[in-house]
């Protein structure tokens, strides 16, 4: 017998900020590696502790990164890629995502000799046949660069972006720019060329910042980088003015809660920011950041919530993540629509 859905099942969702690493599904991952014989072990059970984060293992960036180092052994190829970005697509679309942007390192699925462009468009291609399959769903690439790579290759990276920008293709193309990796030893103001780089072709911007820095790497991404996203920005609640700026000039934070506690960005047994930014009108959107790794998905991920907030606002947020999507907003600048009312927290 079919389960019925529940009104937050059927509720339709927007996915901002996922990635392509840490959320292929355990059995497509495995399927592969037995495919290529690259399993480093012998069961798949085995195989998702390795891609899984685990009990005892949360609270710690680093053995949360770890996790990503299997799957790029089958993410050098081509065809691999594109059916990762299928399945990944189509585990969305079972939680009623109904617009997706993936985002995506190139460069650490070149080892074995694809080039940049073609590790961007195999992504593409992979979108593009899930497109066929999903009609009723909107899709667009989000394109990585790694800050523990320096800002050249950051600028090398926003050139193959713009070379496949959504503005010279016809269906799925790049359509934003973003800045990864560990916070501490490489600011955003050093990426500033890249940025002007991407923006001059057309690309839309978001960081990665505040998750295992301070408020002031928040502002130097919206201040010199022009960032109009970020990427969970959990630091900005240490700081009024900051916040006050984000409300103020509708700079949408893509909160994931699960992984914030799993990596330490929030430390467990501490509110997560997501309802501090709420009061604040600071336009959020819901993301589950690494599907497999955090062992999430949308609907989890909103159920969580229904804890503080009704479905109503949940509804509200999604819509509002809508009108910030990039897909939204190719080829056009962000509009400036004010402060959005504050969302005010359930008592419980």
């Amino acid at each position: 017998m079919k389960k019925k859905m529940t009104a937050l099942e059927k509720m339709q969702k927007v996915e901002l900020h996922q990635h392509v690493d840490g959320s292929i599904p355990v059995d497509v991952t495995w399927r592969l590696m037995k495919k290529h014989g690259l399993h480093p072990v012998e069961t798949k059970k085995e195989m998702q502790k390795l891609l899984v984060l685990q009990a005892g293992e949360e609270g710690a960036l680093l053995r949360y990164l770890d996790k990503f180092h299997y799957p790029q052994w089958i993410t050098q190829f081509y065809d691999n890629i594109a059916l990762v970005i299928e399945s990944i697509i189509a585990e969305a679309y079972k939680n009623n995502v109904r617009l997706l942007e993936l985002r995506y390192a190139p460069i650490i699925h070149s080892f074995a000799g694809l080039t940049l462009r073609q590790t961007i468009s195999s992504v593409l291609s992979g979108i593009n046949k899930a497109k066929k399959r999903f009609s009723d769903m909107e899709l667009g690439l989000i394109v990585i660069a790694m800050r523990h790579q320096g800002p050249h290759i950051a600028k090398i990276l926003a050139r193959q972006a713009i070379s496949e920008s959504q503005a010279l293709h016809e269906r799925s193309g790049v359509i934003g720019f973003d800045l990864a990796g560990a916070e501490r030893g490489n600011p955003a103001r050093l990426f500033e060329e890249s940025y002007t780089i991407a923006r001059s072709g057309g690309l839309h911007l978001t960081i990665h910042a505040g998750e295992d820095e301070g408020p002031q790497a928040i502002w130097e991404s919206i201040d010199i980088l022009g960032a109009t996203r970020i990427g969970h920005g959990c630091s900005a609640i240490q700081d009024k003015a900051l916040l006050k700026r984000l409300a103020k000039d509708q700079i949408m934070i893509e909160c994931c809660y699960t992984s914030n506690y799993q990596t330490g960005a929030v430390k467990i047994g501490e509110p997560h920011p997501i309802l501090t930014f709420l009061e604040y009108g600071i336009p959020v959107s819901i993301c589950t950041d690494n599907t497999t790794v955090s062992a999430t998905h949308q609907n989890k991920e909103n159920q969580i919530l229904l804890q503080w907030l009704s479905l109503a606002d949940l509804t509200k947020i999604h819509k509002i993540a809508e009108k910030h999507s990039f897909i939204h907003l190719n080829g056009k600048p962000r509009p400036m629509q004010g402060t959005t009312r504050a969302f005010k927290r359930k008592k419980i």
